[in-house]
């Protein structure tokens, strides 16, 4: 096959361009792939010429905006990447409180363009994920118990198919396609071009609320896990917050609580009291602007890492035992890591007001998700990590139900029921009417053989290479995990 891509008006990167190696990197540095074609699209038209050229040639694709997928399917050997990131236009429409975005916008984007006409947004935490992928996932974000889920907000969907053509879903048009993008849309239907979301009322101020506890002992973190699951079954919908217990090279074990409250600093206060009651808490709980608080959110996440992690959703309160068992899962960090940790994001609220069926997105119900993760700095220690979050795993899957498809695992035995439950068998239908072909097909996709025009099977297995390979990326001596600025070093 020729190393350039015929018939496109997008910008074009094959593996002879300089750039090449800058524009294949994922989030997760991890992972590392080589794209056949990398296209950088302006237009609904290149997009479109994109697809058709895929299936001409029978070249599998991957759809890129934010890049952030975190077993690298936004990318993938010897495949075109179609990438939206440049389709980055947005409108607002304060008559209807409307606002419209095209496919390649990430959350800073929005955030920023949001704020400046006085709007909230029920975006992620990280500033350059992208929209799209976000809220097509579901879309967790520290506004959902108030707000909803990034998907909640959509009114209306645009995308390419996959004969090129533009559609256009809602409740009234394609409901069964508007139906599973909520939830089960990311790269299994086609391509976002344009997404219109309902905004929420304006506001002036929000409240930013940061505790750090630094140098605690594990019965602290099983503590810790005790508020956490005692404060959210009385929380106020108003607000919602991340917690996480730790082990890392540099405070050892720690607990964090991050969150937004749509209220007062000093509401907001009494409402953390069981958390600020809490051994070697330090706090700032301080009102400023919207923009302002997802911005310091926003501020911590590095431009890229080493990390596996795994997710899930705790339905229900745990033991004590079972407590000291997951405090026990970050006793002890894999060879080479230099952050392990349990972070707890807050549901319920207006995400469990909402009906199961309503949308795609199938675990309402839940009271948190938890995320397990593992962050390494040398390549030499990649399979060690991996393999520490393979073995503790288990004890995770055995007390909780079901995975977040926005924080994916490549490991997970029957990947498509631990996404979307029971609503497996209806997107299943969905997919076949609206992608008869399995244009759209990746390692966890809902089908993952694609044909091309004749009928002619292809799919380009995710083969991810040794991390020795990787070069010095990310090499500066400097720790570089996730993590957030502390309190008392402001």
């Amino acid at each position: 096959m020729n190393n350039f891509l015929y018939g496109l008006t997008g910008e074009i990167v094959t593996p002879f361009d300089p750039v090449y190696s800058e524009a294949r990197q994922g989030f997760n540095t991890a992972i590392q792939q080589f794209p056949l074609i990398i296209v950088y699209c302006t237009t609904k038209n290149d997009v479109s010429n994109a697809v058709i050229w895929s299936r001409g040639h029978c070249v599998p694709i991957r759809i890129r905006s934010g890049g952030h997928n975190y077993e690298g399917y936004s990318n993938g050997d010897c495949t075109l990447v179609i990438d939206i990131s440049q389709m980055n236009d947005m409108s607002i429409d304060e008559s209807s409180d409307e606002l419209t975005v095209q496919g390649g916008v990430t959350n800073k984007l929005v955030y920023e363009f949001v704020a400046s006409k006085g709007y909230p947004f029920p975006g992620g935490t990280c500033p350059t994920v992208g929209v799209s992928g976000y809220a097509l996932g579901g879309g967790w974000g520290l506004s959902c118990r108030n707000f909803g889920l990034g998907c909640d907000s959509l009114k209306e969907i645009e995308l390419i198919n996959y004969e090129g053509s533009v559609i256009k879903a809602n409740r009234e048009s394609h409901s069964d396609l508007f139906w599973a993008c909520r939830g089960a849309g990311g790269g299994n239907f086609g391509i976002i071009v344009s997404m219109t979301f309902n905004l929420p009322p304006k506001v002036r101020n929000v409240t930013l609320i940061e505790i750090d506890y630094l140098n605690v002992h594990e019965q602290e973190q099983e503590e810790f896990l005790y508020v956490w699951q005692e404060w959210l079954k009385t929380a106020d919908q108003r607000i919602t917050l991340i917690g996480r217990v730790y082990h890392s090279s540099a405070d050892g074990l720690g607990m964090l609580i991050r969150g937004i409250f749509y209220g007062s600093a000093e509401v907001a206060k009494e409402m953390m009291a069981d958390f600020l009651a809490l051994d070697k808490a330090e706090y700032n709980i301080e009102a400023m602007t919207f923009l302002e608080a997802v911005t310091i959110i926003g501020s911590v996440y590095p431009a890229s890492e080493k990390f596996q992690s795994a997710s899930r959703f705790a339905f229900r309160d745990f033991t004590s035992n079972e407590r000291m068992e997951l405090v026990d899962l970050i006793k002890r960090r894999s060879p080479g890591s230099v952050f392990a940790g349990i972070s707890l994001y807050a549901l319920g609220g207006r995400v469990s007001e909402i009906e199961t069926d309503d949308t795609a997105f199938y675990y309402r119900k839940a009271k948190y998700i938890m995320w397990l993760e593992t962050v390494w700095e040398k390549p030499r220690y990649a399979k060690e990590n991996r393999e520490w979050v393979d073995n503790r795993f288990p004890y995770l899957e055995a007390i909780t139900i079901g995975s977040y498809v926005n924080f994916p695992y490549g490991e997970l035995y029957d990947y498509l029921h631990e996404y979307y439950g029971t609503h497996v068998r209806a997107l299943k239908k969905i997919k076949k009417k609206y992608d008869p072909k399995n244009i759209f097909a990746f390692p966890q996709s809902l089908e993952r053989v694609a044909c091309c025009n004749d009928g002619v099977s292809f799919y380009a297995q995710y083969y991810p290479l040794e991390d020795d390979m990787e070069g010095n990326l990310n090499e500066t001596g400097e720790e570089n995990y996730r993590g957030f600025r502390y309190v008392s070093k402001r």
